[in-house]
């Protein structure tokens, strides 16, 4: 569709760089008519690259035939694109909770290892006070 000119060179362009690049682009905020419940509705492919990649081809092959299919299935790729959004959203938010467990469990940890090492200079003091005491003992 390269330098056919109208609109639909303006929508191959789009989802060829779409395509065609290499590094993640971030895709607009979802719209509000977007439900959170589309997230984590587990009819969602477990491969988000695969219904990209799916979506994508159906378009390109739309958009070389003359029919107007990809209007539609320009729609189900930019739901595909919000959802993937929405889930690294929503991973990116569990990674931060996450990570602020795992910091209080390495605080609980760190309070753990100082009560074990002075557990173990009071049990040591006391069996070098027992050791003098039995020493002293002799010595009667």
């Amino acid at each position: 569709m390269r330098g056919t000119g109208g609109p639909l060179l303006c929508i191959g362009d789009l989802l060829s760089d779409v395509g065609d690049e290499e590094h993640v682009v971030q895709a607009p905020s979802p719209s509000p008519s977007c439900s959170s419940s589309s997230v984590s509705d587990s009819s969602l492919a477990p491969d988000l690259t695969e219904l990209f990649q799916e979506n994508y081809e159906h378009l390109n092959k739309a958009l070389v035939g003359t029919d107007h299919s990809w209007t539609a299935l320009t729609l189900k790729l930019c739901t595909a694109l919000e959802t993937a959004n929405e889930l690294v959203q929503s991973t990116n938010s569990n990674v931060g909770l996450l990570s602020e467990k795992v910091g209080e469990l390495q605080k609980v940890v760190k309070r753990a290892d100082s009560a074990i090492a002075a557990a173990k200079a009071v049990h040591v003091n006391l069996d070098e006070d027992k050791g003098v005491f039995i020493d002293n003992a002799k010595f009667k």
